[in-house]
């Protein structure tokens, strides 16, 4: 009888993941919420085709994104790219921030599967449509 198994059969598409994706993913940085006292702005954003949710906080000081919190609700991909937008953000200028693409989310990342890239997306459509609502909020309370 031999010490050693036979290796497992895999079976299906196999997804590489890089060490950066696989450490945001096990290690997510900025997750959870502001409160509502501190949220200067806030989306939520989803993907249809792949049932992916995002949402994400902002609290804007003198012009910099000065808190970012998020919560993902997906696969692996969701939330290392969503961990690593708000990593990317933080700190940002309003300019900055908006400038941000998901090739620099991706590049960031080392990578992504390219069936993945689609969740670089939901987190710079969430950071941009939270900034849209900071603005509007800015909008709001200067004609106050």
């Amino acid at each position: 009888m031999s010490d050693s198994a036979p290796a497992p059969v895999m079976s299906g598409p196999v997804l590489y993941y890089t060490p950066q994706v696989i450490e945001h993913f096990s290690h997510p940085r900025n997750v959870g919420e502001l409160s509502a006292a501190d949220t200067d702005g806030y989306a939520c954003i989803g993907d249809p085709g792949c049932g992916d949710e995002l949402k994400l906080w902002l609290h804007v000081d003198q012009g910099r994104i000065s808190a970012i919190r998020f919560k993902t609700f997906g696969c692996p991909g969701a939330i290392a790219t969503s961990s690593m937008l708000t990593a990317l953000a933080a700190g940002a200028t309003i300019p900055e921030a908006l400038a941000i693409s998901d090739d620099d989310v991706v590049k960031a990342l080392g990578g992504i599967p390219e069936n993945k890239q689609h969740c670089s997306l939901l987190g710079v459509k969430a950071l941009q449509a939270a900034l849209l609502d900071w603005s509007r909020r800015q909008t709001v309370a200067a004609g106050a």
